[in-house]
């Protein structure tokens, strides 16, 4: 018999699992949106007018809205969806990962380019793996 892990208490760590794709759902097909042209036009006019057209809750507006990229996952967001309103908004996939850590783009680029954080959030020390293999 397996055991069913609690995903949801993980710090820091929002699982993308059934329920948060189902409360998600019309704030993934608006970023997806964000793919044609045309609707990147109609929300560069009026982004709130444009959110009209999906069905989300007000917390998720809000979200999208604030650029609340943290909340946007929390609210059932994939991270894959969300990042087309970066892309929109000109903003790299490092700049918005400093923005969830609260670190600037040039920070966040670094711990990563280092082996990231551990659990405890403490970037680790290993040697830059580029590094390694420039030479």
């Amino acid at each position: 018999m397996s055991k069913k892990l609690d995903t949801h208490n993980i710090p820091g760590t929002y699982l993308f699992d059934k329920e948060r794709s189902r409360n998600g759902y019309y704030l993934n097909m608006a970023c997806m949106s964000l793919n044609e042209e045309r609707n990147r036009e109609a929300f560069r006019a009026d982004e709130a007018k444009y959110l009209d057209n999906y069905p989300m809750s007000k917390e998720q507006r809000q979200a999208v809205l604030a650029r609340d990229w943290i909340g946007m996952l929390r609210l059932g967001g994939n991270v894959y969806y969300t990042f087309k309103i970066a892309i929109y908004d000109r903003i790299s996939m490092q700049a918005m990962g400093g923005a969830m850590c609260g670190m600037t783009e040039d920070e966040f680029r670094n711990v990563m380019l280092t082996g990231g954080k551990d659990q405890l959030g403490n970037p680790r020390g290993r040697t830059n793996v580029l590094e390694k293999n420039d030479g």
